[in-house]
Formats: C-alpha cells, sequence, structure tokens
C-alpha cells in the first residue's frame, strides 16, 4: 500500500512540474491522465494475470472518463509517464513506454496493420518501445515495432515507421506560408462558385 501512495504522489507532482496551468498536487488531481494512468495499472495486472475481458471494460471506462486515452491494457508503462490534455491518445498491446516520458494529445503508438500483423510470430512485439525521457509532440504518429531511443523528440505532427537513434529530433515538415491569391484567381474561384451554385450540386 506504501509503494501504491508513493507512486500516486509522485504522478501527481509530475503533473505540477510539467503542466504549467497546474499549480497544486490538490489540482493535479483534476487531470485527465490520471485516471488513465491509475486504471490501466489496475488493468495491466489483471491483464498479464489472465484477467483479459475485466482489464478490457477497466480500459475502456477510462477511456470514456478520460476524452478517449486509449491505453490498451497489455501495453507497459515505465514511470512518471505525463500524458498532456490526453485526447485520442493511443497505445497499443505491446508497446512499451519508459520512464520520465511526457506524451501529448492525439499520440498513436501503433501496429502498421493486421495484414502485416497477422503474418507475424505469435506473440511477435507489434508496437514501438519508446526509451526514457522521450518527448512525443502533438498528433505524432509513431507506427510498428520499432525503438525510439532515451532523449528522443518526435516533433508534432510526424510519422515514424522506423527506429529513432537517442537523443535524436524527428520534425514534421513546417507548413509553408504561401502568397495569397492575385486578383485572377480570386475572379476565377468566385466564377467557379457562381457556376457551382447555380447548377443546383449545392
Amino acid at each position: 500500500m506504501r509503494r501504491v501512495i508513493g507512486r500516486a504522489r509522485e504522478d501527481l507532482s509530475v503533473i505540477v512540474a510539467r503542466d504549467p496551468s497546474i499549480r497544486t498536487r490538490a489540482e493535479a488531481l483534476l487531470h485527465p491522465a490520471l485516471p488513465a494512468l491509475w486504471t490501466h495499472r489496475v488493468a495491466h495486472a489483471l491483464y498479464t494475470r489472465g484477467h483479459r475481458q475485466l482489464a478490457r471494460l477497466l480500459a475502456y471506462m477510462a477511456r470514456a472518463v478520460t476524452g478517449g486515452i486509449e491505453i490498451h491494457p497489455g501495453a507497459r508503462l515505465g514511470r512518471r509517464v505525463f500524458i498532456d490534455h490526453g485526447a485520442a491518445v493511443v497505445i497499443g498491446e505491446t508497446a512499451e513506454v519508459g520512464d520520465d516520458v511526457t506524451i501529448f494529445h492525439q499520440v498513436t503508438l501503433g501496429a502498421v496493420g493486421w495484414w502485416r500483423d497477422g503474418r507475424r510470430e505469435p506473440g511477435a512485439r507489434r508496437h514501438p518501445v519508446v526509451g526514457d525521457r522521450v518527448v512525443l509532440g502533438t498528433n505524432a504518429i509513431v507506427l510498428g515495432p520499432l525503438t525510439v531511443g532515451d532523449d528522443a523528440l518526435i516533433g508534432a505532427g510526424a510519422l515514424v515507421l522506423g527506429d529513432v537513434p537517442p537523443g535524436a529530433r524527428v520534425m514534421a515538415p513546417a507548413a509553408e506560408v504561401v502568397q495569397p491569391l492575385s486578383a485572377a484567381d480570386r475572379e476565377e474561384a468566385d466564377r467557379l462558385l457562381r457556376a457551382l451554385a447555380t447548377s443546383g450540386c449545392w
């Protein structure tokens, strides 16, 4: 019991340290990551003991409560994992997440698809292994049985399909600022919109 309380305090301290909008442990109790992480620990213990249906039920309930943080009960999570905001985070069954990892919303640690995974040996890993102190930016997608090394940074919107060395930065292409439409282009666009409106397509 003392170990459980210690881990809970550790989780609260991590939220206060990494979320500038949270100032106290009491406020951290309302953070959406907590029910996801705490429920996952119970679900994972049940899952490893063969109570797969009950474990999945707990994971399903946590997903509903947290706004879509979906952690498969088979996934292994380290200590001091911080899920910021949390909406639409997906962590697959054979994924492993190290200590002190930060995960932003809409991150996927997934598989490459049943059409490939069905050809793997039974029990083979299908999901990523994420090292310690890794940061996974918003909407980062990391797919397959690859490894993300310690201290790596996966930027927002990055699609990762291969191993990432320790300390590496993986960034998605930045959006390009394009010039405004010319007067001729605007006139052509207006003409097309008028034609669509009169054609009855809308």
